[in-house]
């Protein structure tokens, strides 16, 4: 999986660092080079000097082979910019900005763009919006037979019935998160935009899940 991110002060190289670990390609955008210096000795990943919202910068960093996409500058209007940019014009959905002016945060998730706040930042928190949904495992039962996870699910869902998406994944939302709340599912609930939805299956079948979720959904027989 190819993440790109923009920013490469201590937030950006430490998910950058973490990321290459776990097996994943990195690409970092930055305006200034000597920013790349502090990057551990170990660090292979791809270093591009220019904008984040720069579409030559972006195409170098390989955005259009890219799983997901993180602006960590310091600059709010910087990280907005090109995550709309990532998002409108590569067409990567898996977008999340680092804000610093939390009270914008509504706004900013209104225009389809996640936002983690820096007063509440961590590097754990910035990876559970980055990574599929098999690696973020947030509960499994001690059998190991069961387990909640937090999934990945395709704009074409939006407006459909949670029912019906159950129905096609084989496995239950155990609950979603709207607004940045908690909501436990009703029976008239239907997915919107910026859910993030948490499912209930065996963990063998995590993989499987994802996979119908993240494609958009086939028209059911009648």
């Amino acid at each position: 999986m190819h993440v790109v991110i923009m920013g490469a002060g201590r937030v950006g190289v430490t998910l950058a660092e973490t990321l290459e670990k776990q097996g994943h390609s990195v690409a970092v955008i930055d305006s200034n080079p000597e920013a790349f210096r502090r990057f551990g000795p170990d660090f292979s990943g791809r270093r591009v000097t220019g904008l984040g919202f720069d579409r030559d910068a972006l195409t170098q960093a390989g955005i259009e082979e890219a799983y997901a996409f993180a602006a960590v500058s310091n600059g709010d209007n910087s990280n907005i910019l090109a995550a709309r940019v990532v998002r409108e014009t590569f067409g990567v959905d898996n977008v999340v900005a680092r804000i610093y002016d939390a009270g914008r945060a509504a706004i900013y998730s209104r225009l389809g763009i996640p936002t983690v706040a820096t007063v509440r930042w961590t590097a754990d928190q910035m990876m559970r919006r980055l990574l599929p949904a098999r690696e973020l495992t947030e509960f499994t039962d001690a059998s190991g037979r069961v387990t909640v996870q937090e999934m990945t699910v395709h704009r074409a869902w939006i407006g459909r019935p949670l029912a019906q998406l159950e129905r096609a994944a084989g496995a239950r939302v155990a609950f979603l998160t709207r607004w940045g709340a908690g909501e436990l599912v009703r029976p008239d609930h239907v997915v919107q935009e910026n859910d993030v939805v948490h499912v209930l299956c065996e963990p063998e079948r995590a993989n499987t899940v994802q996979r119908v979720l993240a494609t958009p959904p086939v028209k059911e027989e009648s």
